[in-house]
């Protein structure tokens, strides 16, 4: 929700269904909560609830698009890698749809609005994760369930017991039914899986991943399939120059140079690429004339020539001649998945840059070879093209076969659901597109994310962007799962002993039943204290209770004593 821009820029007349003054009192009760743009005044703006279906909006570069709608008029880019994954911003142009919650790179364009409000795509987004968080949530622990039955039959059984192993001695009788309420009571069984999990849980918060609690964790322990947004998730987002391919009588150098000085101004992320480029080589960007921004790239004049760099068809389509070397070229690039522009000079193509969408992520190469020796699978599910997801997954050494590309947020939170039905599965994700499969996977995961939408389906929530906080996770959370069924063990174990012994008549010291009973739930606590630590790790923590237990003894004994603890704090 927080996506969906509060105001709206009409671009011509307002509809006769709203007076001047009621559009007014609107745009000052909204302006009074929500922050304008800042290179818009409150008059130019009004509220998006005011608009109506065919009204039309204008949007200008680094704005919100605020509406579902056709464009009638301009041409731009628009990121939309919070809603399919593509990253790197797509050009639009008079005639194309747009969606809400979408920022315009570059612009202005003028649109006619088809849905506004709850009738938007990010608002049907929104209702599908309402739909998957509302289902039913899981029973109550195999635990607490066995707890509510064993609790009442003991209270109730134990003084029956109590008469009918001794009719002759109430006195006998009271002291078996107290053993039995003591021996028999759950305290261990109950802290059995809390202790291990709130312990796993500050310890996963300490390698960047934060579970919405310790039944997260213990279901994480079963995941078979792991399912993987690939931009954003795996890799950073940001394109990189992947090869630059010169005609005969051209340099490498020259090329950057020229390509540096039309994209000197721009804030496109292949812009951004190649100046970075260019400073990593020292090169100085070559002085342009007259720079304009085209449908898909730019155009300048160098020396009274005509500069262009883009996509090759709108390249082409400027009476550009590309020669056949370029051509093999571009059609390479695009096999393997990579975006490409080419430069031309004076109607001449002279170079193609080849530029790889994304680079994996630090760690995402040790992340996945964990998770394959944990047992979990890995598919990368993505609303890039498949030839780029595939190619990126052979780069990470995941088979292709494994991949989808070009799935919508719709058909991502389908698959998901058909996927959860086979298998115990985990989703993570960094956009709002990712979203409703969040909220269909058995454990969803939001990764380095701030889209609110996003962050109510998820979880787990990993606000930095290292990967291998995911491997990690499954390793904690398996590990915790270990010492819960070791704990449900010791705790069965012993309550079993006492209960037999109590029951066959060996005589138990009520004090010894109660020693035996609280050294039990000691151990549990402990054990689970240890999920996170080494064995010296447990050393150490053996040796501050221990400290702590002898310093608290000298206090007690100093009050029973009359003799008040040491005050050290006035020569501190």
């Amino acid at each position: 929700l927080d996506r969906l821009p509060r105001m709206a820029r009409i671009a011509k007349q307002k509809p006769s269904g709203m007076s001047d003054g009621e559009r007014r009192m609107m745009v000052i009760q909204i302006a009074n909560q929500e922050p304008t743009p800042s290179n818009c005044s409150v008059e130019e703006l009004i509220p998006v609830e005011a608009l109506e279906i065919g009204e039309l909006v204008e949007v200008r570069s680094g704005e919100k698009i605020p509406v579902d709608g056709k464009i009638v008029e301009g041409s731009g880019s628009i990121d939309r890698a919070p809603l399919t994954g593509e990253p790197i911003p797509v050009p639009v142009k008079k005639g194309d749809r747009v969606e809400a919650g979408l920022t315009l790179t570059r612009g202005p364009l003028v649109i006619k609005s088809e849905a506004i409000g709850q009738g938007t795509r990010l608002s049907s987004l929104i209702d599908l994760v309402r739909h998957y968080k509302d289902q039913p949530t899981r029973t109550q622990s195999t635990i607490e369930r066995f707890t509510l039955l064993w609790t009442p039959l003991v209270v109730l059984v134990a003084p029956v017991i109590g008469l009918l192993t001794h009719p002759e001695s109430i006195e006998q009788a009271t002291l078996t039914t107290l053993l039995l309420w003591v021996v028999s009571c759950p305290c261990s069984l109950l802290l059995a899986s809390p202790v291990p999990h709130a312990v796993a849980l500050t310890s996963a918060s300490s390698f960047g991943l934060i579970a919405r609690g310790g039944d997260i964790l213990e279901s994480a322990a079963d995941v078979q399939l792991a399912l993987l947004d690939k931009t954003g998730t795996l890799t950073t987002g940001n394109p990189t120059i992947s090869s630059i391919i010169v005609v005969e009588g051209e340099t490498e150098e020259r090329v950057l140079g020229i390509a540096a000085g039309l994209e000197e101004r721009s804030n496109h992320p292949y812009a951004r690429t190649i100046l970075h480029e260019a400073e990593k080589r020292a090169l100085t960007p070559i002085k342009m004339q007259s720079i304009n921004d085209g449908e898909a790239g730019v155009s300048g004049k160098l020396d009274g020539k005509r500069v262009i760099l883009g996509r090759a068809d709108w390249v082409g389509s400027e009476g550009v001649i590309i020669p056949e070397s370029l051509v093999q070229a571009l059609e390479r690039t695009r096999q393997a998945g990579m975006g490409s522009s080419v430069l031309s000079v004076d109607g001449s193509a002279i170079a193609l840059m080849g530029f790889a969408h994304d680079d994996a992520r630090f760690g995402v190469g040790e992340a996945i070879s964990e998770l394959n020796s944990h047992g979990v699978r890995v598919e990368i599910l993505s609303g890039d093209e498949q030839n780029s997801v595939e190619a990126f997954a052979k780069s990470i050494g995941i088979d292709p076969v494994m991949c989808k590309g070009g799935v919508d947020p719709e058909e991502k939170a389908l698959y998901v659901t058909t996927k959860s039905s086979e298998n115990h599965t985990m989703m993570a994700g960094d956009g709002f597109n990712d979203a409703g499969a969040l909220a269909a996977a058995n454990i969803g995961i939001a990764i380095g994310s701030g889209d609110q939408v996003n962050l109510d389906a998820a979880d787990v929530l990993i606000p930095g962007e290292d990967p291998r906080a995911l491997s990690r996770m499954i390793v904690l959370a398996k590990r915790t799962r270990r010492v819960v069924y070791a704990n449900i063990a010791i705790s069965v174990l012993v309550t079993s002993l006492l209960v037999i012994s109590v029951l066959m008549g060996y005589r138990i010291n009520l004090a010894a039943g109660i020693a035996l009973h609280e050294a039990s739930a000691l151990m549990i606590i402990l054990n689970g204290m240890w999920v996170s630590g080494s064995e010296t790790g447990r050393l150490s923590t053996l040796a501050d209770l221990g400290r702590e237990i002898i310093q608290d003894t000298k206090e007690i004994w100093g009050i029973i004593t009359n003799k008040e603890p040491e005050d050290n704090s006035a020569t501190a």
